[in-house]
C-alpha cells in the first residue's frame, strides 16, 4: 500500500508564495511521475505540473514562470514551489504520483489565495 500526504497548503496574500510538500510511504520501488493537480470550487480537476524521474518536468499555461516543481528522489518526496500567487490558483491541491502502473493521489491541500 502507497501514502501520499501532502503539506503545506494555507491562507497567503495575493502575490505571496507557499512551498506544497508531498510525501510517499509504503511499498514503493519508484516514482516515474510525480504531479500536482488541483481542484478549484465548481471546476474540474486540472494538471498543475508534472516531472519525471529524469527530472523533466511539465506546466499548465496558467502556471508557468510562477510554480515551480521538484522532487527529492531518495526521500520519495515532491514539492511544489508557487510564487506571485493569485486569487485563481485558490484550489485543493492534490499530489498525484506513478508507481510502476498504478496511479495513488493524496487526499488533497487547501490552498487559499485572498486578501
Amino acid at each position: 500500500q502507497v501514502q501520499l500526504v501532502e503539506s503545506g497548503g494555507g491562507l497567503v496574500q495575493p502575490g505571496g508564495s507557499l512551498r506544497l510538500s508531498c510525501a510517499a510511504s509504503g511499498s514503493i520501488n519508484s516514482i516515474s511521475v510525480m504531479a500536482w493537480y488541483r481542484q478549484a470550487p465548481g471546476k474540474e480537476r486540472e494538471l498543475v505540473a508534472l516531472i519525471n524521474s529524469a527530472g523533466g518536468t511539465n506546466y499548465a499555461d496558467s502556471v508557468k514562470g510562477r510554480f515551480t516543481i521538484s522532487r527529492d528522489n531518495p526521500k520519495n518526496t515532491g514539492y511544489l514551489q508557487m510564487n506571485s500567487l493569485k486569487p485563481e490558483d485558490t484550489a485543493i491541491y492534490y499530489c498525484n504520483a506513478w508507481i510502476r502502473t498504478t496511479s495513488y493521489w493524496g487526499k488533497g491541500t487547501l490552498v487559499t489565495v485572498s486578501s
